[in-house]
């Protein structure tokens, strides 16, 4: 039986009204606050009220590129608290703190068997919407999680730990799955070009697996920021020649692997020249299609590899979780904005286009709760 409106939230006795505010996309370059319904519930699901969502790269190509069709809801980097639960959910009750995944795979199909769940039909699903063709549903006051997401990708929040903290969680997971991906060894140099949260959250992971990394940047502002993450050997991209200074520190090689961690294809050919011959290079942005210029002999006659890696990773959900809600990088410093849900179009407008001091940005519904808003 659906379910909305007639419930109560256990945190504050606040009945759940029948409509709320979401930021909808109406197409390109075009996403308007609204009051739509709160989302019905089903047998299985639950209501989440949205405290904070992160904005991520994809979802400003989707609002920039109209690569999906309208009306949607995005945002998926979510934490909340539970608001009602649908009949047979039993490992949730109202109140409980929550962060959700919006992609699980069957772990059945072909893809599953071999390890590339982002290409499973089921994980293409999304199991997040506020409304509309499912799209994650964070830029909005609540979301319905659907029962496949309730039973396998929802995670409890422990004491301690903040809203924004576990926002990073799918986040890290993809990150992971990319430093995987790269088969690093201990010892070896890696390059990561681009430092914005996500290239910081890539290059700790590299320094976790073992590696010694140098970071890139065109922003000495942020390469500050990574400094007080503990990455001291940094090339400012605006200044320095990245290729030829790798190069310098490598005695002559290159890096053995590079991660390149910031959108489009024009630092493609870049990354390719930093890495060593029989190195490895990471595509982590690169999610829209199009064509790039590359040197074949590279791949060819200097053994290089190219390397991809895209959304998560099942297999890595309780190691990110635990890397994130255990505290072992504080995730909260690399969120540099905070934009109430009715200042959405300034948050996106800011993440779409970035400052050198602006690094992560949260859309958080929840500073209008009582209490503490992180």
């Amino acid at each position: 039986m659906a379910i909305a409106g007639q419930y109560a939230l256990e945190t504050n006795a606040r009945s759940i009204p029948a409509t709320m505010l979401a930021v909808v996309y109406r197409g390109v370059n075009d996403v308007r606050m609204e009051t739509v319904p709160v989302p019905n519930i089903g047998r299985g699901e639950m209501l989440v009220r949205v405290h904070s969502c992160g904005v991520c790269g994809t979802d400003l190509k989707k609002i920039s590129t109209g690569s999906h069709s309208a009306p949607r809801i995005f945002g998926h980097e979510t934490s909340g608290v539970v608001a009602a639960t649908g009949e047979g959910v039993q490992n949730y009750r109202p109140g409980d703190r929550v962060m959700v995944f919006h992609h699980v795979p069957c772990r059945q199909c072909f893809y599953c068997q071999n390890k590339t769940f982002a290409q499973c039909a089921t994980y293409k699903k999304v199991g997040c919407t506020a409304g509309f063709e499912p799209s994650g549903g964070g830029f909005a006051e609540y979301v319905r999680v659907m029962d496949w997401i309730v039973e396998h990708g929802t995670v409890r929040i422990p004491d301690g730990i903040s809203f924004e903290q576990a926002c990073f969680v799918e986040p890290a997971n993809t990150c992971m799955k990319g430093i995987e991906a790269l088969r690093l060894r201990r010892g070896e140099t890696v390059l990561a070009i681009g430092q914005g949260p996500i290239g910081i959250l890539l290059s700790a992971l590299a320094k976790r697996a073992g590696a010694n990394v140098i970071t890139s940047d065109l922003y000495p502002e942020r390469l500050k920021i990574g400094s007080s993450f503990g990455f001291d050997l940094t090339i400012d991209a605006s200044r320095s020649v990245v290729v030829e200074r790798v190069r310098e520190l490598t005695e002559g090689r290159g890096a053995d692997a590079v991660i390149l961690a910031v959108g489009g294809n024009s630092l493609i050919r870049t990354a390719m020249d930093a890495a060593r011959p029989g190195g490895r290079v990471l595509l982590f942005a690169q999610t829209q299609h199009g064509e790039a210029v590359i040197d074949p002999a590279a791949i060819c006659v200097d053994e290089k590899t190219l390397v991809g890696s895209y959304s998560a990773s099942v297999d890595l959900q309780e190691e990110s979780v635990r890397f994130v809600l255990n505290h072992e990088m504080d995730l909260e410093r690399l969120v540099s904005h905070r934009f109430p849900l009715a200042q959405s179009s300034q948050a996106l407008h800011l993440a779409a286009h970035p400052q050198p001091s602006s690094m992560k940005i949260m859309i958080q519904p929840g500073t209008t709760w009582e209490g503490n808003p992180r």
